[in-house]
C-alpha cells in the first residue's frame, strides 16, 4: 500500500505543490498580519495539499492518451500502468473530499470560492485542446493560492491586495509557456494548443520575459501596499535574481537546463517570497 501511494504521489510530482503553497500561505499571513491561527494554518495546508493533488491526478487521468504516446511522459505511472485509472479516480474523489472539508473548517466565504477554484483547476486540463491560452488559465487556477489563503484567516476579501494574484498568474503563465516549449514538436503534431506550438519557441521565450518583468512589478506593488519592510525587498530583489537567471540558462535552442529553470529557480522564488513577507511582518 505503501509503495503504491508513493507511487500516485511521484504520479502528480507531489514535491511541487511548493510552486503554489507558499503563496497561500503568504496571502494567510498577510491576511493575519503575522502568523495565523495554528488550526487555520494547518487547515490552509490540508487544503492546498488535496487542491493540488485533486488536479494533478485529474490532469494525469484526461491526458493519458498523449502522455502514452510522448516519448518525454511515457514512463508516468498512470501512461506505463504501474497505476490503473480506479485508482487514480481514486485519489482524485479523496483529494477533492479533503480540499472541500478543510475549505469548510474554515469560514463560510472559503468554502463558497472552493467549487469555482477546483473547476479552474481541472478546466486547465482540457484548454491545450482548443486554445494557446492555456498558460494563462493555469496562472489563474494558481492566481486562487493568495487569495485562498488570505480567505481562510479573514473570512472576507476586504482589503485582499489583488495584486499579488495578478503577479502569480503572470509569474506561472510565464513559466509554463517556457516549460510548454519541451512538448512544441509533439503538441504540433497531435493538434494540441500551446504558445510555442502555435507560434515558435522564441516568441514564447519573449513572451514569457514580458510576463516575468511584469508579475515582479506586481510584487513589488504588494510589499508597498502592505507597507512591508527591507526584508521582503531583498527578498524580491532575490526573486528579480532568479527569474532573470532561468531565461539565460534556458534558451529557445538549448533546453538541456529546463529542469533547473522550471523547478529549482521557481520552487525557490515562492519560497523565498513567502519567508519574505514573514520576515517583514514579524518585525514590523
Amino acid at each position: 500500500m505503501f509503495r503504491k501511494i508513493s507511487i500516485l504521489l511521484e504520479m502528480i510530482k507531489f514535491k511541487h505543490t511548493v510552486f503554489a503553497l507558499p503563496f497561500a500561505l503568504m496571502g494567510a499571513f498577510l491576511a493575519a498580519g503575522g502568523v495565523p491561527d495554528f488550526i487555520v494554518f494547518v487547515w490552509v495546508l490540508v487544503a492546498m495539499a488535496g487542491a493540488r493533488t485533486a488536479a494533478m491526478g485529474f490532469n494525469r487521468i484526461i491526458d493519458v492518451k498523449f502522455d502514452r504516446d510522448n516519448p518525454r511522459t511515457a514512463d508516468r505511472a498512470l501512461a506505463a500502468g504501474t497505476v490503473s485509472m480506479t485508482e487514480a479516480w481514486a485519489m482524485v474523489l479523496i483529494a477533492s473530499a479533503l480540499f472541500f472539508v478543510a475549505c469548510a473548517s474554515l469560514n463560510r466565504l472559503t468554502l463558497l470560492l472552493s467549487p469555482v477554484a477546483l473547476s479552474l483547476t481541472f478546466f486547465y486540463s482540457f484548454t491545450k485542446r482548443f486554445t494557446w491560452l492555456c498558460h494563462v488559465v493555469l496562472g489563474i487556477a494558481l492566481a486562487f493560492s493568495p487569495l485562498g489563503g488570505y480567505v481562510a484567516v479573514k473570512g472576507s476579501l476586504e482589503n485582499f491586495p489583488y495584486v499579488l494574484s495578478i503577479g502569480v498568474l503572470f509569474w506561472v503563465s510565464g513559466f509554463d509557456m517556457v516549460y510548454a516549449c519541451l512538448d512544441a514538436d509533439f503538441d504540433r503534431g497531435r493538434g494540441l494548443y500551446s504558445l510555442p506550438a502555435s507560434f515558435g519557441r522564441k516568441k514564447a521565450f519573449r513572451l514569457a520575459g514580458l510576463f516575468h518583468l511584469f508579475a515582479f512589478c506586481m510584487f513589488l506593488l504588494t510589499g508597498i501596499w502592505a507597507d512591508l519592510n527591507y526584508y521582503y525587498f531583498i527578498g524580491l530583489a532575490t526573486t528579480a535574481f532568479c527569474l532573470v537567471y532561468q531565461h539565460v540558462v534556458v534558451t529557445p535552442t538549448d533546453l538541456s537546463r529546463i529542469q533547473l529553470s522550471f523547478f529549482n529557480m521557481n520552487g525557490f522564488v515562492s519560497v523565498v517570497m513567502f519567508i519574505s513577507t514573514w520576515l517583514a511582518l514579524a518585525t514590523a
